[in-house]
């Protein structure tokens, strides 16, 4: 491993490189990596690269497993160039995650974890997930030989399970409290030697950096002015914010975007504390939502998501489930099917124009967290609608109808 320090995102205190309990002794709070200053993209066909090698001067690993990859990273922005003249914005992006091997964003921060386990010797990791990272870590952890282990919530939906399942992990569904077996699973770890590859630590926020490199790239370096993250346990955004930070340090981009958190109103710890002007998440009793992919109550890095919109100058907005359906099919019908939690920041871009916090002169890129595909339960919230035509009849239908 390079010489790098991990560093407690409240206190300040550090850590060896090496370590992987991702929460600091003295307040319990995430440890991020420090950030990184110089450096410089790989040079070459990005097609022939893996997302380590191109970016590997922003990473702390001196060897780089390739057979570890299921080639993740390097996904689509697609300009909408017609949702965005509707709204009143000069362009809108969507940063397609969808199209990672596992159908989600998770696969960046997983293979950083798998690499990073794989560096230390662990025969075993683990997840603790109600879905995407419950699927990207069976595939990663059985790929690479290790005992894998997936713990998710007891009532997580039927459609979710089988998707994990098919990779041949131990899958295990917990009855209690969601917000607890996070620091649970944890301690299990310790004690059974599990390297957990949970939604905020340290060597996953890495991997989601990994987005933000590309978006400049593919914006040839003009970057946009706001950048909405719909936001659960907080790792995603963190990492995506810190990417920005550290090609400006760089010298690479010339300015970091405006960071916007986004949430589901039935379940917006951040959201509640943010617009009360706190410094720390509470709590939210029985979260209701159909983002669940985005339904933390008690979100582990959110305190730290809160430290950085202040440093940041971003803000965060929630949006209720009608407005995320109706995000939904307005993506769709362009051409982006994202599941419910995808949806999100469409909605908040939506409903932030229409409060006057963006403007007609602003660019906006949103994060595509996964594919609707994985949650097809929310097709009974949409009025879909087929037609049946006899075969020597079609023509006619056709003439008639449409």
């Amino acid at each position: 491993m390079k010489d790098f320090k991990l560093i407690c995102t409240a206190c300040g205190k550090e850590y060896s490189i090496e370590r992987v309990d991702p929460r600091c002794d003295d307040c319990n709070e995430p440890l991020e990596m420090e950030l990184v200053k110089k450096g410089k993209i790989k040079q070459g066909n990005p097609l022939q690269h893996t997302i380590l090698e191109r970016y590997s001067d922003f990473f702390p690993f001196n060897e780089i497993r390739n057979d570890l990859s299921l080639n993740e990273g390097f996904t689509p922005l697609v300009s909408i160039s017609r949702i965005a003249k509707r709204i009143g914005l000069k362009n809108l992006y969507f940063k397609n995650e969808s199209q990672n091997p596992t159908w989600s964003f998770k696969d960046r921060g997983t293979l950083f974890g798998i690499q990073h386990a794989y560096s230390l010797g662990y025969k075993k990791v683990g997840a603790v997930s109600t879905g995407n990272m419950a699927v990207s870590v069976a595939a990663y952890g059985k790929r690479a030989g290790f005992d894998t282990f997936i713990f998710v919530g007891k009532n997580i939906p039927a459609e979710k399970l089988n998707p994990i399942a098919i990779y041949g992990a131990h899958l295990i569904r917990v009855d209690g409290d969601y917000g607890r077996l996070y620091y649970e699973s944890l301690n299990i770890g310790r004690k059974q030697g599990i390297y957990f590859i949970n939604s905020d630590v340290t060597y996953r926020v890495e991997g989601y950096k990994t987005a933000a490199f590309e978006m400049c790239e593919q914006l040839d370096f003009d970057v946009p002015d706001y950048v909405v993250v719909p936001t659960s346990a907080g790792g995603n955004v963190r990492g995506i914010y810190k990417g920005f930070l550290e090609f400006k340090e760089a010298g690479i981009i010339d300015r970091v975007p405006k960071i916007i958190v986004a949430q589901a109103s039935g379940c917006s710890p951040i959201y509640n504390a943010f617009i009360e002007g706190k410094d720390k998440v509470e709590r939210v009793e029985n979260p209701d939502t159909i983002a669940h992919g985005i339904e933390n109550p008690f979100p582990p890095s959110g305190n730290a998501v809160l430290k950085m919109l202040k440093e940041n100058g971003g803000t965060c907005i929630s949006v209720s489930d009608e407005e995320i359906i109706i995000a939904q099919k307005e993506m769709a019908e362009k051409g982006v099917f994202g599941q419910p939690e995808s949806c999100v920041p469409l909605a908040a871009v939506k409903k932030l124009r229409q409060q006057g916090y963006l403007t007609e002169n602003d660019r906006v890129a949103c994060i595509v967290t996964g594919s609707g595909l994985k949650y097809t339960a929310a097709f009974e919230k949409h009025n879909l609608k087929s037609h049946t035509c006899k075969l020597e009849e079609l023509n006619n239908f056709i003439k008639d109808n449409f």
